[in-house]
């Protein structure tokens, strides 16, 4: 008899589907057949069932929060088993330890998690049993019977747990002795909240802050432009004066003059110059572009593309979700014909077909052995849904995957973009920007945004002469740099490697594709909301006080910079590939750990936070809702919170109107200023309330003669 250990229950279930089987409790029991004549016992995980050993699991005095008790470095790193998951472990632990089990099957996901979740199951239950490893992209059954024909010896993917421990151990090392120094110091500046850094979440919070100073300091400046309409035989369009290579004028006086200047004079088209440009279908999706592409398409955040992504895997509908490659092996791409020609059944995507490559087999920009790593692109199988019965989330993910598939099958999009220069009155030239469409190709199938908004331009020839028809002064403002969106957050993770100055550091993280990986990067953007550093509204990305002040108060340490994690992907890529001792590595973890501390000691006293909100900086309580802050300015009931906003406890009875918002114009009111202003009538100053383009300090207060609240500003 033989264990087959999943990551998860719905995975068993899938691996279990191609078998007779028996249900049990924890397990599923596969009947004899040809690939297990003795049968087998089919088990899972729920995720990690493990995790590290907390701080006074080691020893009793590092239970407490203090500078005398840091670094934390425990000798031997130990796991205790997540109490909820307690009673599946016992059910794992007493398959194994059967007398007539005598193999075990590795069967978590494909990648360093998998391997690290199911290895500890099996090193904690303390049996020493044959393992072999289920190596599987798709669940599909195809996929599941061949994978279970060609296990793998334990031995191929053992460095892969090697590393995975490795980055465990050094991630808490980290995490536990920088989470609370930070915490500690910043308690003693009167900040009564836990400040969680990370190797990935920290130097990520530090890319959002720093485009968050980009735009607090960023001050729009006027320009105008010259936009005049022209006549040239009955053929109009428009164009902007063009001097100096430029289109704007920082100078009001000088457009005005030139608008004057060129009012009803004749015009000469002096150069047309016409460029024919081709564009290549897309590559397919990994998981960062799908993510990337489903927030701009439909607002999904990256964990919820991934949740979605994860249950069509599950049942067989897509390949491996956690893939970091776009391209695909000839394996795959020989399955394609077959996979388009179920496709083409669809009802929503018969109109596509016939493609004009029925094959991309020898198309070396899809096809790339050396680029794919531990897994393929994510692609749709040849198990293709009813998709009316899928929920409208997995519909939408579903058909990006199968539209940029199809597109790869497509012909190449080709534009004309088309400049034309003309002079007013031999002196002032305007420049002229069109395109048109000549071959639509893949973009009928997969349209991407387009960026430029360009006009159609007519067809004039160089020579021909018109008038200015009509010309006026267009006044603008420089626009500050645009805030993250969740989506963008991806992107920004896997090129940070472009914020480093060391080259060599720069290709490590372009190699290692940036920040986190492709399993992590959701979870990790998840962390830094849950966390209270960052706020999505409108699907971009606001930092708080909260993230400022961690960010202000690490500086230039090496903590906020992507040059740590590319140091540690290097190493940890080295240890996966047998190249680097694990040991060593830890060693040098270690002793980063005693170093944060001692430059968070020595630095605490030089921290300025000015300008941020620190009082509101405080712990939150896991129900501040209903939380009672004073009595009402209008009708003398509770005010109370409600969760985004504080109001009065009468409003049902009553429809008592008494309301103060938790945001106003860009500003927290915490509850400490609330209570102040109904006790007292005014808060404290609160800094940085915005409004425009300019920011302002004042406190809150209450006028009873206009019974509503007023801003009072120092003298």
């Amino acid at each position: 008899m033989k264990v087959i250990i999943a990551e998860k229950h719905d995975q068993g279930m899938t691996l279990a589907s191609i078998f007779q089987t028996k249900k049990r409790d924890g397990y599923i029991e596969i009947l004899p057949n040809e690939l297990f004549p003795k049968g087998a016992y089919m088990t899972w995980a729920v995720g990690h069932l493990f995790e590290l050993a907390s701080p006074e699991k080691y020893e009793a005095s590092w239970k407490r929060w203090t500078i005398d008790t840091l670094p934390i470095i425990p000798t031997r790193f130990q796991y205790e088993v997540d109490r909820k998951k307690a009673k599946q472990f016992t059910v794992i632990k007493q398959l194994l330890h059967k007398q007539e089990v005598t193999e075990i099957i590795h069967a978590g996901d494909a990648g360093r998690e998998g391997e690290l979740i199911v290895r500890n199951i099996i090193y904690m239950s303390g049996v020493k049993k044959p393992i072999k490893r289920l190596w599987i992209s798709s669940l599909t059954p195809k996929a599941i019977e061949q994978g279970f024909r060609q296990l793998l010896d334990e031995k191929q993917t053992r460095p892969l747990y090697e590393e995975a421990y490795a980055r465990a151990c050094a991630d808490w090392l980290v995490g536990m002795n920088a989470s609370r120094v930070y915490t500690i110091l910043l308690k003693q500046k009167g900040m009564n909240d836990v400040f969680s850094v990370g190797r990935v979440q920290t130097p990520t919070l530090a890319l959002i802050v720093r485009r968050e100073k980009e735009i607090e300091q960023f001050r729009p400046e006027s320009f105008w432009e010259v936009v005049a309409t022209f006549d040239v035989n009955g053929k109009r369009y428009e164009g902007k004066w063009w001097h100096e290579n430029e289109t704007r004028t920082y100078d009001e006086q000088l457009a005005k003059k030139v608008c004057t200047f060129c009012k009803q004079k004749q015009v000469e088209v002096v150069e047309v110059t016409c460029e024919r440009k081709t564009f290549l279908p897309p590559l397919l999706f990994n998981l960062s572009t799908l993510q990337a592409t489903a927030n701009k398409r439909f607002k999904y955040s990256p964990q919820k593309t991934l949740d979605i992504l994860q249950k069509l895997y599950q049942k067989g509908y897509v390949s491996y979700p956690r893939s970091d490659s776009q391209y695909v092996t000839k394996g795959e791409a020989e399955t394609f014909p077959h996979i388009l020609k179920l496709i083409s059944q669809k009802q929503e995507y018969a109109s596509y077909f016939p493609l004009a490559h029925e094959s991309i087999l020898h198309n070396k920009r899809y096809v790339n052995e050396k680029k794919v790593t531990d897994h393929y692109a994510v692609i749709p199988t040849e198990q293709v849904p009813d998709l009316t019965r899928l929920s409208d989330d997995e519909r939408n993910i579903y058909d990006l995957i199968v539209r940029r598939l199809i597109a790869a099958h497509c012909e190449e999009a080709i534009f004309e973009y088309t400049t034309i220069v003309t002079v007013v009155d031999g002196r002032a030239r305007f420049i002229s920007k069109g395109k048109r469409q000549i071959q639509a190709g893949w973009r009928t199938v997969f349209i991407l945004q387009d960026d430029d908004d360009v006009q159609l331009l007519p067809n004039v020839q160089k020579g021909e002469k018109g008038t200015v028809y009509d010309v006026f002064v267009k006044e603008g403002k420089t626009q500050p740099p645009k805030r993250y969106t969740e989506g963008e957050l991806i992107t920004l993770m896997k090129t940070a490697g472009k914020f480093l100055d060391d080259e060599q550091l720069e290709k490590v993280l372009a190699k290692t594709e940036g920040l986190g990986t492709e399993a992590t990067r959701a979870s990790i953007i998840t962390t830094l909301k849950q966390r209270h550093y960052i706020e999505i509204k409108n699907n971009q990305v606001y930092v708080t006080d909260k993230g400022k002040v961690l960010i202000e108060a690490i500086g230039p340490h090496i903590l906020a910079s992507p040059e740590m994690t590319a140091k540690w992907e290097q190493r940890l890529s080295e240890i996966g590939e047998e190249k680097a001792s694990a040991t060593a590595f830890m060693e040098q973890v270690k002793k980063l750990a005693t170093k944060i501390v001692t430059d968070a000691v020595h630095m605490a006293h030089r921290w300025s936070f000015e300008g941020l909100d620190i009082a509101s900086i405080q712990r939150k309580k896991k129900a501040t809702r209903g939380t009672i802050v004073g009595a009402c300015k209008l009708c003398g009931g509770s005010v109370v919170d409600k969760g985004s906003f504080y109001g009065c406890i009468n409003y049902a009875k009553t429809k008592c109107p008494f309301t103060i918002s938790k945001k106003i114009l860009g500003k927290s009111i915490s509850q400490t200023n609330v209570k102040k202003l109904l006790a007292e009538g005014k808060t404290n100053v609160i800094k940085g309330f915005k409004k425009g383009e300019s920011t302002f300090d004042a406190a809150l207060i209450w006028d009873e003669k206009e019974k509503r609240m007023l801003f009072l500003f120092e003298k």
